[in-house]
């Protein structure tokens, strides 16, 4: 696999474990928050085995507020996903704006003037 590409497919892996980690326990409101945390924190585990690779070699292609906001990015887009299919949440057409101007940001941060 490419080297910038890399980071790309491992940040997208890590924020789907991320996603869970933090939002999944929402459709388990019954069950403990004691219960929850240490499930999260289990999940989390798995998040951070592929983000912190992710991240130290990524750094070799691209700066640290790049890999950020590659991460911001994949992070939105996973969550659009998480939230519509997985909680049955409806993403409304002011969520889309406010994501599109953060992609819009993310479009300046890569640009090299």
């Amino acid at each position: 696999m490419p080297a910038y590409l890399t980071p790309i497919v491992m940040l997208s892996i890590s924020n789907v474990f991320m996603t869970f980690a933090w939002y999944g326990h929402l459709k388990f409101k019954g069950s403990p928050l004691w219960i929850v945390i240490l499930a999260s924190w289990g999940i989390a585990f798995i998040e951070y085995c592929f983000a912190v690779p992710a991240n130290r070699w990524g750094h070799a292609v691209y700066s640290a507020v790049e890999l950020k906001t590659i991460q911001e990015v994949i992070t939105l887009s996973v969550f659009v996903g998480f939230s519509v299919f997985y909680l049955g949440e409806a993403i409304k057409w002011n969520h889309l704006i406010g994501f599109a101007l953060i992609a819009g940001g993310a479009y300046f941060v890569f640009q090299r003037w």
